[in-house]
């Protein structure tokens, strides 16, 4: 299929051919008749994407932050290599479409292949042919509103909403200051609400355009009566609330807004722009600031919008679902005509041409620009897949999952240890074909099954979210490949017991406990010998991740003591010479989060060589200290392994060895990779099961406040 992607570094536009995404469960296939480009919103990315990387630092300090940080705690050459990967990776654009479900992932209800819906969500709804969208964004378009008006439902939501946080009610005077897309739609919206909608821009072309959909007056920003004028159009109350949806980089509209409003008037907040206020204006009329989010309620919550869990009406009446339908069904009444709004058409071999136009002002400011698909263009350029002849054996791997770890760490290990990079195919479709094209996989697959089908490919890499590590494995192994796996193996007991029915048939299988081949781990290990009186303590000052981060969740990402405790559990297993077993943890409460997937706890350890062991894991950290030391004691031996750079050992003399920065992933893939040619054999694979049962008893110690004792 075709898709619209900008590439970060550059900002160029491109139609890229990429495979189609897959609809997992709770999600449908959707094959686009029409996407909306946000000029507002797409114009911002495009616009991010030219600026030099200096320009992106100075947009963005947050992201300039976060590469500073991860140098300090990763290293510059990881946090460079992973700049370049973002950069060079290539991002979907669009968040507003409609069209036809295709087909429904397990447990979709309501909808049936046929159905026409709209579409909504950024890296959802995309400028693509095919779309893949969680049920909870799929509004159902009945059939007297055309799939052109429907496309934009998206952006009519988020107009809806900014009413709705407005609280306009009928016969009240609400000023629009900034009439985009958005803007106009907000006119609409409060013109059919029967309210007075008066509309201010910079723009002439907007003003006329908000005139003509029944604004009550609509000015100028620089008319120097406006602030009298409107007076005088409020019968001399003032505006009773004002919705600023322009973007801006000062705080003028806001200034604006509360000279307009009345007493006790409310304003509500859409664009973009720095939020101060004068504070003596707003205290001597009392007024009230809100801001509005997106589409509505539920936007932003991983369980609502991915998984499907609906907010109950009498609780919360507008979610963004319901947004969505409304406004589709003010559309299907006649109270809204979108169309009146659209300025251009183009097919989507044409998208270049269509964002060109956003740099459009005055009289060639463009509004609704649409992207046109042909029906069934997708499912007639579906080539079969090209399997080229080679024999097994030969180091052929097939990659699940194409990410920025993956990207940027386990591809150019794996192409460095020889392997032959045969298959990739990833949920989304956009990333796999990335990688064909710069990573140097021959071809995509259109799933997991067609490269576990394939009898020339040796073993399967999976890199995919958490949640998927331990099926995807347990199929692999049923089907007689080898399996790398990132770490964790598993997020759940079951889980992990799967994988183990899978393994009684034999397989070979190796989890990404990378640290354990460290070069400076595997000197420590050396160093340690058979020795079993050791007590073994490891601190990660892990700093903090953004609370809506996916690692948090613990069905997705199992939270971070299994997510990422799973690395420590195993090096410190490893460096005591023994299994755990037994285990005691507690955790920091966090609100909102619960303590099993909490990101700060300590746990201790007894190994079954009678060796002892504790984790201390922070997430709550400043990250200007180094990220990882590891210390051992015993049979007269002192150790001290700072972040993998340094190892200091002291038995009688003291000793240091340094090296550049190095956890393991090379050592670590170039083992399997010759595993797989018959020159390496792989670590026992109990090992990683062993480590992998006491991560999920650590992550249950912290439940349940009890010790676990492990067999």
């Amino acid at each position: 299929m075709r898709q619209v992607t900008q590439r970060p570094r550059d900002g160029r536009i491109e139609v890229k051919e990429v495979p189609a995404p897959t609809a997992g469960p709770g999600w449908a296939l959707v094959e686009n008749r029409f996407s909306l480009i946000s000029a507002g919103t797409e114009r911002t990315k495009v616009d991010f994407g030219r600026a030099s990387l200096v320009g992106k630092a100075r947009a963005r300090p947050d992201l300039v932050k976060k590469v500073v940080d991860r140098a300090r705690t990763e290293g510059v050459r990881s946090a460079v290599e992973l700049s370049r990967e973002r950069l060079s990776e290539p991002a979907p654009l669009g968040y507003s479409s409609a069209g036809i479900v295709r087909s429904l992932g397990v447990g979709v209800e309501g909808f049936a292949p046929g159905d026409r819906v709209a579409c909504a969500g950024a890296g959802w709804a995309n400028h693509a042919e095919l779309v893949a969208v969680p049920r909870n964004l799929l509004p159902r378009v009945p059939e007297n509103v055309s799939l052109e008006e429907a496309s934009y439902a998206t952006l009519g939501a988020i107009a809806l909403h900014a009413v709705r946080q407005a609280d306009a009610r009928v016969g009240e005077f609400v000023g629009v200051v900034g009439l985009g897309l958005v803007g106009q739609l907000v006119v609409r919206l409060l013109s059919a609400s029967g309210c007075h909608a008066v509309g201010i821009d910079v723009d002439g072309t907007a003003v006329g355009l908000a005139a003509t959909a029944g604004a009550t007056r609509a000015f100028l920003r620089a008319d120097p009566s406006l602030e009298p004028a409107v007076l005088e159009a409020s019968r001399g109350i003032g505006l009773d609330a004002v919705i600023v949806c322009a973007a801006a980089g000062d705080a003028d509209p806001i200034d604006l807004a509360s000279r307009l409003v009345r007493d006790r008037g409310r304003i509500v907040i859409v664009g973009d722009l720095p939020i101060s206020a004068d504070r003596r204006l707003f205290y001597e009329k009392e007024l009230e600031l809100r801001l509005s989010r997106s589409y509505g309620p539920g936007r932003y919550d991983r369980d609502y919008e991915e998984r499907g869990r609906d907010l109950p009406a009498g609780y919360v009446r507008w979610t963004e679902q319901r947004n969505l339908q409304a406004f589709v069904d003010l559309i299907a009444s006649g109270a809204i005509r979108p169309s009146e709004l659209t300025t251009h058409r183009f097919p989507i071999d044409r998208a270049g041409e269509a964002f060109a136009l956003l740099e459009g002002k005055g009289a060639n400011r463009p509004f609704g620009v649409l992207l046109e698909y042909p029906e069934g263009a997708a499912a007639a350029r579906e080539p079969a897949p090209v399997r080229p002849a080679r024999a097994a054996g030969r180091g052929t791997v097939g990659l699940v999952g194409a990410g920025s770890f993956a990207r940027s760490t386990l591809i150019p290990e794996l192409k460095g240890a020889g392997a032959e990079l045969a298959v990739v195919t990833s949920a989304r479709g956009l990333s796999a074909a990335d990688a064909v094209s710069r990573a140097g996989f021959e071809r995509v697959a259109s799933s997991v099954e067609e490269i576990l089908d394939d009898p020339a490919i040796d073993a399967l890499v999976v890199a995919t979210r958490h949640s998927d590590h331990a099926s995807l494995a347990a199929a692999a192994l049923a089907a007689g490949k080898a399996v790398f796996v990132e770490k964790p193996l598993a997020v759940t007991p079951e889980q992990l017991a799967e994988v183990e029915q899978a393994l009684r048939a034999g397989g070979r299988l190796m989890v990404g406990f990378n640290r354990r081949f460290a070069p400076l781990t595997v000197r420590l290990r050396e160093a340690i010998g058979p020795m079993s009186d050791l007590v073994v303590t490891c601190r990660v000052n892990a700093g903090p991740l953004p609370a809506e981060h996916w690692l948090h969740d613990p069905e997705d990402g199992g939270g971070r003591p299994v997510g990422e405790g799973c690395h420590f559990v195993d090096l410190l297993s490893h460096l005591a010479g023994a299994p755990a077993v037994s285990i005691s943890a507690v955790a920091v409460p966090q609100a909102g989060r619960e303590i099993g997937a909490s990101d700060s706890f300590t746990a201790s350890f007894r190994f079954a060589n009678g060796a002892v062991g504790s984790l201390v894991y922070s997430g709550g950290g400043a990250t200007g200290l180094p990220k990882e030391r590891i210390e051992v004691f015993g049979g007269g031996l002192s150790a001290v392994l700072d972040d993998f750079r340094r190892l200091d050992l002291y038995r009688g003399r003291h000793t240091t060895h340094r090296l550049a920065q190095d956890k393991g992933h090379r050592a670590e893939l170039a083992c399997f990779v010759r595993s797989l040619r018959g020159e390496a054999e792989l670590p026992p694979v109990e090992t990683y099961l062993a480590s992998s049962r006491a991560t999920l008893a650590l992550a249950d110690s912290l439940r349940t406040g009890e010790t676990i004792a492990l067999a």
